[in-house]
């Protein structure tokens, strides 16, 4: 019988739940082109592929990462903007960036080869406990425990934990219950089939609790209140940002700018861009410092202004608009920005924000 401590119900079914729960992915496992991967490489770059980022949407991009670089090596060498173009829509480019960073300390640190024990992988930029558990287990076969959002929802159901799941008390919980169901001589299959099981079956939304194989012993489905799981301290607290977003046609050229701030879609291409506290109109763009050092005395004629644009990040809220203005200089050029041609935009990395807008405008 196992006891842990900070669980109302003695744990004496764990064997029980990691049995049911294998047995079911037997039957349900996805077929996805990184299950059953031993290359820790592979395995690294679908798992940051997926952190914050659906299956659906990661497929194809992790095909196409994989072919563009196949080894760490490859990676290492490559131009960070040659990475970011990739990662384009995706999202979280802090992911791209750190996947870079890493790919050039196994260069440099490890000669190339990809670490094995859990405290140097862990040791890589961008990542953390999960990610390297999930390294050591799935190509090395090694005993640890991933913890992600599913893993989280599935024993937090299972055993009706109202510790908040982002405390330390519940990180103490949750990892000592995570290990302890670990099957230890296949902790591979184990962790992909507890992820899998959170990810089909018992769903944020719309759980299939009646088909569950664990709904005999799951203490929320018995209390009826299974989507009060798991419980959270913090709240993710978003704030309003509103770009204007100045798009110059020069002849065939435009003008772009990387972001180098520690901010949002650092390193990546925008168009001209003015921050404002509020939505603003054309009248106050012309009257704002920031139009006038663009332009100065040079005559600019607006061609075009698009509605509010509205993307949503995890803690942003972004409401953009676009104002395409004509030059008639082609020869015209704006300090601190890149003209470039506007049919190479897609040679740069740009935001998805962007990457909209010219779609539907087809600049």
């Amino acid at each position: 019988m196992n006891v842990i401590r900070g669980v109302d119900l003695i744990v004496d079914n764990l064997e029980f739940i990691t049995k049911r729960i294998l047995e079911w992915y037997k039957i349900n496992k996805r077929d996805l082109p990184w299950r059953g991967e031993s290359d820790p490489y592979k395995v690294w770059i679908s798992e940051i592929i997926l952190q914050q980022t659906r299956v659906a949407q990661g497929y194809e991009y992790y095909l196409r990462f994989i072919e563009r670089f196949p080894n760490v090596n490859t990676l290492a060498t490559a131009p960070l903007d040659d990475v970011l173009r990739l990662w384009q829509g995706l999202g979280y480019y802090t992911r791209a960036r750190n996947i870079h960073k890493a790919a050039n300390q196994i260069v440099n640190n490890f000669s190339g080869e990809f670490p094995r024990d859990y405290r140097n992988v862990i040791s890589l930029s961008g990542v953390g406990a999960y990610t390297a558990a999930a390294i050591c287990s799935l190509a090395f076969d090694k005993p640890h425990a991933v913890l992600d959002g599913n893993v989280y929802r599935v024993l937090s159901r299972i055993f009706a934990i109202k510790t908040p799941v982002d405390t330390t008390e519940g990180a103490r919980i949750f990892n000592a219950l995570a290990d302890s169901l670990l099957d230890k001589k296949h902790p591979g299959e184990y962790n992909q089939a507890i992820m899998d099981f959170g990810a089909l079956q018992c769903t944020p939304a719309a759980a299939k609790c009646d088909s569950c194989p664990l709904a005999e012993i799951c203490q929320s489905y018995m209390q009826g209140n299974i989507y009060e799981y798991p419980v959270k301290l913090q709240k993710v607290k978003v704030k309003e940002r509103y770009f204007n977003y100045i798009l110059v046609r020069s002849g065939e050229y435009t003008f772009i700018k990387r972001r180098e701030d520690k901010d949002i879609w650092r390193n990546l291409y925008e168009f001209p861009c003015l921050e404002t506290v509020k939505s603003i109109d054309e009248h106050e763009l012309i009257e704002s410092d920031f139009f006038r050092n663009l332009f100065g005395k040079t005559e600019v004629e607006f061609m075009k202004i698009s509605g509010i644009y509205k993307h949503v990040l995890t803690h942003r809220r972004i409401f953009a608009r676009f104002y395409e203005v004509n030059i008639a200089d082609v020869h015209y050029e704006i300090t601190g920005f890149l003209k470039i041609k506007r049919s190479e935009i897609d040679r740069y990395a740009i935001p998805r924000l962007i990457e909209i807008y010219i779609e539907g405008q087809g600049i």
